[in-house]
């Protein structure tokens, strides 16, 4: 649901809390409650889960304990959700996070939920942000195919039990991003098995590469 002039009035609001682990699930029903009252349940799981990440990275590289505000707005029709902490030393970036770690998966995520995302430096305090659009998105036509098929049936039996499941654009975008994240996972555990068995994973990994761009299958 975008914004219209019969939406309701949508007011910005910010809430000063303590970085602690035990305050992400309260942040996250504060986001559900407000976006709903402002009219818009579409975006509700991508702003809880972007709370959630912003928020743990407060925790993980400022530290437990630090004084630490959320503010959501609207930016015309982006909703605008900033997290505020007074280290602006620890500056969020997007990590290549090596295979198994967990670093920089957090702001990965984000930024392929958010339509876009940054950091803005203040005289005291460093303001984490992101928008998530409110306006209908068409998704991208995917061709049919035997290996899309493949592919997608796979992660279907691979992925998380409570994975997001709403129909809004931000719902695609956040089934998107899950869906990478459990593709990684599937690679991770394929050069797993690989390794264990003996084979050289980046021989194989090589070799897919190629038949990737070749668009051929593996000869069985």
């Amino acid at each position: 649901m975008g914004y219209n002039e019969a939406s309701p009035p949508r007011q910005s609001w910010d809430l000063p809390f303590t970085a602690e682990p035990e305050e992400v699930a309260t942040l996250r029903r504060l986001m559900r409650l407000h976006l709903g009252l402002w009219g818009l349940e579409d975006v509700v799981e991508a702003a809880q889960l972007c709370v959630s990440e912003l928020v743990t990275n407060v925790i993980t590289h400022v530290g437990l304990g630090t004084p630490t505000t959320l503010a959501v707005s609207m930016n015309g029709t982006y909703v605008r959700i900033e997290v505020r902490d007074p280290d602006t030393r620890a500056l969020p970036t997007l990590l290549d996070a090596g295979i198994g770690s967990e670093s920089g998966r957090g702001m990965r995520l984000v930024a392929s939920i958010a339509a876009r995302w940054g950091v803005e430096l203040r005289a005291h305090q460093k303001v984490t942000w992101c928008e998530l659009s409110t306006a209908p998105v068409m998704p991208c036509p995917v061709n049919d195919s035997p290996r899309l098929s493949r592919a997608e049936g796979l992660l279907d039996l691979y992925k998380a039990e409570q994975s997001p499941r709403a129909a809004s654009a931000e719902g695609h975008r956040l089934r998107l991003a899950c869906a990478e994240e459990t593709a990684i996972n599937i690679i991770a555990d394929l050069l797993h098995w690989l390794h264990a068995h003996g084979r050289d994973a980046d021989d194989v990994l090589d070799r897919a590469q190629a038949h990737f761009e070749a668009g051929t299958d593996v000869p069985a």
